[in-house]
């Protein structure tokens, strides 16, 4: 049975901690590889237009034979991007073959669990993996939902999205925050320069 990891995520923009919590968890996991999904019209954050948030993860995880980049949640741009409707997708899309869904989520998202829609069919269509995140404790998420998940610890990584929004804001480098092409992207079409 292929075994596949689903980390989505706002991706404004991409940088190494995703990369690094990725190869974790697909390592510790076994997984056969880690599919990428770009958030659309996200119900709960603002963010950059979903065509260019892809395009940076398409640079910053496209050279790792293990990692795929999925479009799955902006081919409907006036569309919600609810987590249970893109798991009944991806599950539809490899129906045909022998294969298992894992959602990885943060300890953050799983203390929000509640105003998901639909949490309980999560665990229906993936299996859900949580992962350790600074500043939020096991203890805070509802037991409900703690019994159901399979935790793993990542590296702590203190790089965030809006830590390099801000940096790229104030005209400071992010090199080595985000692999070269993405920082190329920020700067060649003028990202974040108000953020």
């Amino acid at each position: 049975m292929k075994k596949y990891g689903i980390l989505g995520g706002s991706f404004n923009p991409p940088h190494i901690a995703h990369s690094i919590v990725a190869e974790s968890v697909r390592e510790q996991l076994e997984l056969d590889k880690i599919i990428f999904i770009p958030s659309g019209n996200h119900p709960l954050k603002k963010s950059l237009p979903a065509k260019q948030r892809f395009e940076m993860s398409k640079i910053a995880f496209g050279d790792n034979k293990n990692f795929e980049v999925s479009d799955i949640e902006i081919q409907n741009p006036d569309e919600k991007s609810y987590t249970v409707n893109t798991l009944e997708k991806l599950n539809k899309n490899y129906e045909n073959e022998n294969m298992r869904l894992s959602l990885i989520i943060g300890m953050d998202n799983l203390i929000e669990f509640p105003k998901w829609k639909e949490p309980e069919r999560l665990f229906l269509l993936s299996e859900v993996i949580v992962i350790n995140r600074p500043d939020y404790s096991v203890i805070d998420s509802k037991t409900e939902f703690l019994s159901k998940v399979k935790l793993v610890t990542v590296p702590f990584l203190e790089i965030s999205s809006s830590m390099i929004r801000e940096l790229v804001s104030l005209k400071r480098s992010v090199r080595y925050l985000v692999s070269p092409g993405v920082e190329d992207y920020i700067l060649k079409n003028e990202l974040y320069v108000s953020a």
